[in-house]
């Protein structure tokens, strides 16, 4: 039996999702998951690497002389002593990167990409130490460690290999790559981004979150196509400058032996080739191909052919479902939505520090993304280190959809934030979200959380107008006709950011040039889209080293998605509020974190190795099989919904909320006495800063 996944994924597809969504996500990376900061000056690369004060390492930081030579292990003492160290010493760096991040990202107060280049440089330069691999090895191999012990040194070992280049030219090329990134990053901060208004010839200021949004909400055709134009102009901004880096970074990857910078990405975060990747991503193609021309068809005959325009698209499909359905969401009550169904999920953050920027402005960032400034494990002596974790989103309080898109941020984002919270083992090693963890892996955890906003049995008990009524069942019906026989198009925007990544990293060097680049990105929409589409120079995830060659992830993270929603519906019967399902997902998903390959444990959870067949089976199910069994589930979960409301207990959520808005802190759960309380003030701000019209 097959039930509906019809997901926002706003946070995912911002800069990709022209159809369904008005914002990435990291990506992450994210979520995960970066751009660049305001302030910082464009980087000069005129001298010499090592003479530039902007990516200066800290040397003191970055080699083993401060780690003592008691850390040579002899004894199962000693090993653990070398292990705490190593731990506080890999934790330090981590978050120094990781708080620079964040100030840069959120366009804080004092925020410099010099910084940001530095301690990058830093964390990097540690992971990239031979020497710390050597020190890993020897206590690995003198015989004196415990299986536990053994486990946390393999890991370590395993990142190593990740980062160790082999010689120090190719050192100094991933170096000058990062302070290119830098440079781009900074500029494209700085970029004049918004849209000429056709009737008017007034040019209004706006994020890439604005554009994609009107573009989704406007009923003015001519503003809609300003506002992609707009988008538009993001690729002809950063393509020469992207040049360069796209040079570099194949440049590294050929030099330690891969067939170019995706196949790299690839095998270190996935464990498998890029060779491999397109042999699972290919047959996907291949089988929902005639399902999108199929759809794209289907669109025609029903809206007109100018409903397949790009700048059309979002608006035909969703724009008078989200109109009808966006009382339902209020923004300002999203993050108590939020709390209470991860609180019914049974869900627990275990003690973490969770910071929340929900709110667009200029200058911030133009992606949802998790991040953890410290990544949580646990000391050989038993202590406890819970993770920090910092994540945002885009939502425009006064846009139509901006409950909806902020409340499916937050199951989203909260979704990376308690899977890593929940990774207990013996280093952050394992609790880090870069390579060796699986993006798959990442993804699947956020993407099975958010897509509980789509099932009408969740829509039943915590989509509620300021009245507290729920939303009716024909609004979700309505949502299901119009989107259900056009869900394939999200599949293939989905698919053309690791293909149009291919083909750019495949490109020979003397063929990469900006109009070519730009010229390789229409020229994939069109062939994985059915036709002109999404502004792929636009998405994020591509410019950053951090997420480029990343978003196969969220495809692989997609089917397993749908086959571990396939099991728990088999298993329980229900997944909305069944606190069993969010007891398996720590267990089996969360507790190894990275020490687990992702499709171990798919098949771990599920009893069946990861395959596309539960996707494809509900793109393929009709309408009106979908409303039969919507109904029954809304009615059902209706008739069993507490008298009062969804099940609260969010003092079970074990985490301390703070909620700001840039510099400024709306509220804390500590200081206000608990997380429902911080939600009120949170829910104030809001009014006041946002009245409703």
């Amino acid at each position: 039996r097959q039930h509906p996944h019809i997901p926002t994924r706003y946070m995912i597809l911002s800069a990709l999702n022209l159809a369904l969504a008005p914002v990435q996500l990291g990506g992450t990376r994210t979520c995960i998951r970066v751009s660049r900061s305001l302030s910082a000056s464009r980087v000069q690369s005129s001298r010499p690497l090592a003479s530039r004060s902007v990516i200066r390492r800290d040397r003191s930081l970055l080699t083993n002389r401060n780690i003592t030579s008691a850390a040579m292990a002899t004894t199962t003492d000693s090993i653990s002593t070398f292990i705490d160290d190593f731990n506080a010493k890999y934790l330090d760096l981590h978050k120094n990167f990781e708080d620079n991040f964040w100030s840069t990202k959120m366009a804080l107060k004092g925020n410099s990409t010099e910084d940001l280049t530095r301690t990058k440089l830093n964390l990097d330069t540690f992971l990239r130490d031979k020497s710390n691999l050597a020190l890993v090895r020897e206590n690995m191999n003198d015989g004196e460690a415990t299986e536990e012990q053994l486990k946390i040194l393999k890991i370590m070992e395993k990142t190593f290999k990740c980062y160790i280049m082999e010689s120090e030219e190719i050192e100094r090329l991933a170096d000058k790559t990062i302070e290119l990134e830098g440079a781009l990053q900074a500029n494209r901060n700085t970029m004049k981004l918004g849209y000429t208004n056709p009737h008017t010839g007034e040019f209004v200021a706006g994020s890439s979150v604005m554009l994609r949004n009107t573009m989704r909400t406007n009923p003015d055709e001519d503003i809609r196509k300003a506002c992609l134009e707009g988008l538009q102009s993001i690729g002809k901004f950063v393509a020469e400058e992207f040049v360069a880096i796209v040079k570099g970074r194949n440049q590294v990857a050929k030099k330690l032996g891969y067939e170019d910078f995706y196949d790299y990405k690839v095998t270190q975060a996935e464990g498998f080739s890029k060779r491999r990747l397109f042999e699972i991503l290919d047959g996907l193609e291949q089988e929902t191909r005639p399902l999108m021309l199929e759809a794209r068809e289907r669109l025609a005959k029903e809206k007109g052919p100018a409903a397949l325009e790009p700048y059309n698209m979002g608006f035909m499909l969703a724009g008078d479902v989200d109109r009808e359905q966006d009382p339902y969401f209020p923004f300002e009550k999203a993050p108590a939505v939020w709390g209470a169904s991860f609180a019914a999920l049974g869900i627990s953050y275990k003690g973490s520090l969770m910071q929340l920027d929900l709110c667009d402005r200029q200058h911030k960032y133009s992606n949802g993304f998790c991040h953890w400034p410290i990544a949580p494990y646990q000391k050989s002596d038993g202590t406890w280190v819970p993770a920090q974790t910092n994540f945002t989103s885009l939502a425009i309080p006064s846009a139509i959809g901006s409950g909806a898109t902020a409340l499916t941020t937050l199951m989203h984002e909260g979704g990376h934030a308690a899977h890593f919270a929940n990774i207990v083992q013996g280093s952050p090693f394992f609790s880090q979200e870069r390579a060796p963890t699986s993006v798959a892996y990442a993804e699947n955890q956020s993407m099975f959380l958010d897509a509980l906003c789509d099932d009408a049995a969740w829509l039943a008990r915590y989509a509620k107008n300021r009245a507290g009524a729920p939303m009716p069942f024909e609004l979700i019906e309505m949502a299901i006709r119009s989107k259900q026989p056009y869900k394939v198009f999200e599949l293939r925007r989905m698919l053309s950011v690791p293909y149009f990544e291919k083909a750019l990293y495949e490109l020979p060097e003397d063929q990469l040039t900006a109009d070519r680049v730009l010229e390789l990105a229409e020229e994939v929409a069109v062939e994985i889209q059915g036709g002109p589409g999404t502004p792929l120079m636009a998405v994020p995830h591509i410019l950053s080293d951090e997420s480029s060659c990343y978003y196969q992830g969220y495809v692989l993270a997609e089917m397993s998605v749908h086959q571990t929603r396939a099991h728990f519906f088999k298993k329980y019967g229900y997944i909305v509020d069944n606190p069993n399902v969010g007891r398996d997902l720590t267990e089996m998903y969360w507790r190894p974190g990275n020490g687990a390959s992702f499709l171990d444990l798919v098949e771990n959870l599920t009893g069946s190795p990861l395959t596309g067949d539960a996707w494809v089976a509900v793109l393929r199910q009709s309408p009106e099989e979908l409303v039969r069994l919507e109904k029954e589930e809304y009615t059902k979960s209706l008739a069993d919904a507490p008298a009062a409301g969804p099940v609260k207990g969010t003092e079970e959520l074990d985490m301390r909320a703070v909620f700001v808005h840039g510099d400024t802190v709306i509220s804390d759960s500590k200081e206000a006495g608990g997380f429902d309380i911080a939600c009120s003030k949170f829910e104030e701000w809001v009014k006041a800063e946002f009245p409703r019209k």
